[in-house]
């Protein structure tokens, strides 16, 4: 089974989130800080992980230069998901290590669609 974490301040979008996935057929583990995620990700190992961009105290451009730097995570797949559309920010997530943006609100079939492409064997 394939894990995915899911990295956001709003506990009312990682409870759908985590729900949409979990359904899915995923392991999904949540985090509610860029810091909180760092932490559980060296014993939760995840395949994917989605991380919004606007957060307090580690944004998520910080969290996934962050958590690059571990061996583990190097070459995992990240996506941003935010309300933020500047092309600017895009450039400066893709930069930083994210492979893909995904704007919120993102519909649950948007959303397993987009996880599907980016998960091999899924």
């Amino acid at each position: 089974m394939k894990k995915i974490m899911l990295v956001d301040d709003s506990t009312t979008l990682l409870m759908s989130m985590k729900g949409i996935l979990s359904r899915a057929g995923f392991e999904v583990l949540t985090a509610s800080s860029g810091q909180q995620a760092l932490q559980k990700i060296e014993n939760f190992k995840p395949d994917l992980v989605i991380t919004d961009l606007n957060m307090p105290g580690m944004d998520g451009i910080m969290f996934i230069k962050e958590s690059k730097k571990m061996a583990a995570m190097r070459f995992k797949p990240m996506l941003m998901l935010t309300t933020e559309s500047q092309q600017s920010k895009r450039d400066e997530a893709k930069q930083a290590g994210a492979m893909g943006w995904l704007v919120k609100p993102v519909a649950p079939e948007q959303l397993t669609q987009v996880v599907k492409q980016v998960l091999p064997g899924v």
